[in-house]
């Protein structure tokens, strides 16, 4: 493994032969990564992707909320709940 140091914090790693990458013990701590912790992989721009779960959960909240086009003043849930009612009161009529 390489220096892990710095704004980009880099890290050399292996892939040893059951697949298994040993992730460096300062980015484990700086990331409060402990034995047994549940992370998230997934492939992302052809980069592979680790994250907590609590960390996926933000980062989506994050980017709902960045790209909300409604009223600021009404929740996207509540109004994903309106649209769907109006939907099944409509096909209900239709009915």
């Amino acid at each position: 493994m390489s220096d892990v140091s710095g704004e980009n914090r880099r890290a050399e790693v292996v892939v040893n032969r059951e697949g298994r990458v040993l992730i460096p013990a300062q980015v484990r701590r700086e990331l409060g990564i402990a034995s047994g912790s549940t992370l998230v992989l997934y492939v992302e721009d052809g980069r592979v992707v680790l994250e907590s779960q609590q960390q996926l959960i933000d980062r989506i909240r994050r980017e709902v909320a960045a790209s909300w086009q409604g009223d600021p003043g009404v929740s996207a849930a509540d109004e994903l709940i309106a649209e769907r009612r109006a939907e099944a009161a409509a096909e209900d009529r239709r009915s």
